[in-house]
């Protein structure tokens, strides 16, 4: 036998006089709005997004050289030649080449990875030998020098391979090459300060050289005012920092 029940639903969001009644006097629920669909909004075209630096500044350099034949930027002279000043940009910066570590190199190596390479990019030697405190001190600030300015190239190598019978009192000893000669010397812990840390090694590698890159210019001098500015900042942030350590020492001392 078929089953003939029917329950019959009223439009969604109507309600009887009835029921408006009952909820006035509470004894029914609050009637339930209205399902409203959230209002179309069409995507943005990417043809049709409007072209100004900021939507130039997040194309690659291969989309930006796609971009050339666009009749659109034909018509807009100053959005052409931003384009092609970014392009130049990007292009430059991907000339700066970038290492970012402390590279171990033998004596059979120091030609083409010094000697050669600092025809190119500035390039930091460092004389260490295993077992002796000093050297460690400073290979831990050259690490770190070396992944803040991945534009200069840093190397370390024993000192007896580089150089035969290197006295150990010379220890640490740091090289400068560029353009195929020495051009810093920087021998024993005392010549990076007082304190060594990474701060004092880049003062005394930058004092008249623009030794490091931070990788992000290919233009030497602006690079070295822009890591100089930074060194100085971060030496005087250490300093406070040390400062206010040393204060808050001394209260938990005296306070015992």
């Amino acid at each position: 036998m078929a089953d003939y029940h029917f329950v019959y639903k009223d439009v969604e969001g109507t309600s009887t006089q009835w029921d408006d009644i009952q909820r006035k006097l509470g004894n029914l629920p609050e009637k339930a709005p209205a399902f409203k669909p959230p209002a179309y909004t069409p995507a943005q075209d990417e043809a049709s997004a409007p072209k100004d630096k900021a939507w130039f500044d997040g194309k690659t350099e291969e989309e930006l050289e796609d971009l050339e034949d666009d009749k659109d930027l034909d018509d807009d002279r100053f959005l052409e030649d931003y384009r092609k000043k970014r392009l130049t940009e990007l292009r430059e910066a991907a000339k700066v080449r970038r290492y970012g570590s402390v590279t171990p190199i033998s004596s059979s190596d120091f030609v083409r990875e010094v000697t050669q390479a600092s025809t190119e990019v500035w390039v930091v030697v460092c004389l260490y030998k295993d077992g002796i405190a000093e050297c460690g001190l400073l290979l831990g600030c050259v690490e770190e020098l070396a992944s803040r300015y991945p534009g200069t190239k840093f190397v370390k190598i024993i000192s007896t391979d580089c150089i035969p019978n290197y006295p150990d009192c010379n220890l640490p000893t740091l090289l400068v090459y560029h353009h195929g000669a020495v051009k810093g010397t920087h021998v024993g812990l005392k010549s990076v300060g007082r304190r060594c840390t990474p701060e004092s090694v880049a003062l005394v590698l930058c004092q008249s050289e623009p030794v490091l890159n931070d990788g992000k210019s290919g233009d030497d001098d602006s690079s070295r005012e822009a890591v100089m500015a930074g060194v100085r900042r971060q030496f005087i942030e250490r300093v406070v920092k040390d400062h206010e350590d040393k204060d808050n020492d001394d209260d938990g001392y005296n306070s015992d």
